[in-house]
C-alpha cells in the first residue's frame, strides 16, 4: 500500500495528513480553505491516492502559511512512502485539458528539486485564495518529496480552470511516476544507484 503518516506542528500550522500510494482516490480533507479542499481532493482522485488531512493555520492572516505547509507535508508524505524508491517508473508527464484551459505537466522523482512553471492566472483571488499560492504549494512539494517538476500553460483564461487543471495534470503525472514497473522489479531507477 505504501503508506505514509506525517504530523507537522509550527507557530503558524498544526496539519495531521495520511497518505495511501496504492489507494482508490479516497479522501478526508478539511484545512480550513474550501479551495484548498477542493484541489487536493481532485488531486487524490486523479492520482487514485488515499488521503486524509486535517489542517488548522493563521488563516486570519491569510492562506500563505497554509497552502505553503501542505505542499511540505505532502512532498514530505510521499517521499517517506517511497523509502528508496526502489522499483518506481520515476519519471512522469500528462497534458490535460480544464474546460479551456490546456496544462502540460512533466517531473521527475529525482532527489533534485526543480520547479518551473510559466502558470498565468488572470485574476489575483479564486474565492479567497489568492492565486500565487500555486507556485508556494508546489515549491513547498517539490523540495519536501525531492521531485523535479515542469508545469507547462499552453492556453487559459479562468484561474480556477487553469489551477485546476495544474494538480490534475500533476495527479495523473505522479500516478505515472510511482507506478511499479516490473521490468526492473527491485531495483533503483538510477545509473547511479541511488536517488
Amino acid at each position: 500500500m505504501r503508506p505514509a503518516e506525517i504530523k507537522r506542528v509550527t507557530a503558524e500550522t498544526e496539519i495531521e495528513l495520511k497518505l495511501t500510494i496504492d489507494g482508490c482516490g479516497e479522501t478526508s480533507i478539511d484545512t480550513g480553505c474550501g479551495f484548498m479542499n477542493h484541489m487536493l481532493a481532485l488531486f487524490a482522485h486523479h492520482g487514485r491516492f488515499g488521503l486524509i488531512v486535517a489542517a488548522n493555520g493563521d488563516t486570519d492572516v491569510d492562506y500563505h502559511h497554509l497552502a505553503e505547509d501542505l505542499g511540505i507535508v505532502l512532498g514530505g508524505a510521499f517521499a517517506q512512502a517511497l523509502g528508496d524508491k526502489r522499483g518506481i517508473c520515476r519519471y512522469g508527464e500528462t497534458t490535460l485539458p480544464m474546460d479551456e484551459a490546456l496544462i502540460s505537466v512533466y517531473l521527475d522523482i529525482s532527489g533534485r528539486v526543480g520547479y518551473h512553471s510559466n502558470l498565468a492566472m488572470p485574476s489575483q483571488k479564486v474565492g479567497d485564495f489568492d492565486t500565487e499560492l500555486v507556485d508556494e504549494f508546489m515549491v513547498a512539494l517539490c523540495r519536501g518529496m525531492g521531485l523535479n517538476l515542469h508545469i507547462v500553460q499552453h492556453r487559459g483564461t479562468n484561474s480556477h480552470h487553469i489551477i485546476e487543471g495544474a494538480f490534475k495534470a500533476l495527479a495523473r503525472a505522479l500516478r505515472k511516476a510511482v507506478t511499479l514497473d516490473p521490468s526492473i522489479a527491485g531495483e533503483i531507477p538510477s545509473s547511479k544507484g541511488a536517488l
